[in-house]
């Protein structure tokens, strides 16, 4: 948990299926405890530093470094930001019914000296996005696998489970079959193109 109150990811701090979902084959993605303890004050100051921002952009950007599968809720977010201006490292300007954070000198040199942190967090926050958006393509392909396969006939999906079966049979009683299981499936291939 954050200082601020913040959940573990699957609780109250993400969205829908954020805190881990199943990739193709039943896999699990798990990101865990997704922010330690004054992480996100850091990240809040980095994305500052970068440009003036508004809470909802934190949460959005966040939320876009992990492929949308974290991102932290506004009751942690907000408080954070609070606890920066009240401590210096920020200052609110208003912007209508919002506030737009712009980082102070105080902040900045705060960052400075956290900067490795800050930078080690983001890291873990790109590796949650990349390995969810491999998983998501997984599971895309997958799907576009199985609606391939769901519109051939059922003799013919039966015929080739079949084969795919036999074929995992073969490997598994000898692993060195695997150059004459390629053979026999590369004419079995060239024999349907004559069809």
């Amino acid at each position: 948990m954050d200082d601020f109150g913040g959940r573990r990811c699957g609780g109250m701090g993400c969205r829908g299926r954020r805190g881990g979902g199943r990739g193709a084959g039943g896999e699990m993605l798990r990101v865990g405890r997704m922010l330690g303890q004054g992480d996100l004050k850091l990240i809040a100051l980095a994305l500052i530093a970068e440009q003036p921002r508004h809470g909802y952009d934190i949460i959005k950007v966040i939320e876009e470094k992990t492929a949308g599968w974290y991102a932290p809720s506004p009751g942690v977010v907000y408080p954070t930001l609070t606890f920066l201006e009240e401590v210096g490292h920020l200052t609110a300007q208003p912007e209508g019914a919002k506030k737009l954070y712009v980082i102070t000198e105080e902040g900045a040199g705060y960052l400075a000296d956290n900067r490795a942190v800050a930078d080690a967090v983001f890291d873990r926050l790109t590796s949650v996005g990349e390995r969810a958006e491999l998983l998501r393509q997984r599971n895309d392909q997958a799907a576009a696998g199985t609606a391939e396969a769901n519109a051939l006939p059922a003799l013919v999906r039966a015929a080739l489970d079949n084969l795919r079966d036999v074929a995992i049979k073969q490997l598994g009683k000898d692993s060195e079959a695997e150059a004459e299981l390629v053979a026999v499936l590369a004419r079995a291939a060239g024999e349907l193109r004559k069809l």
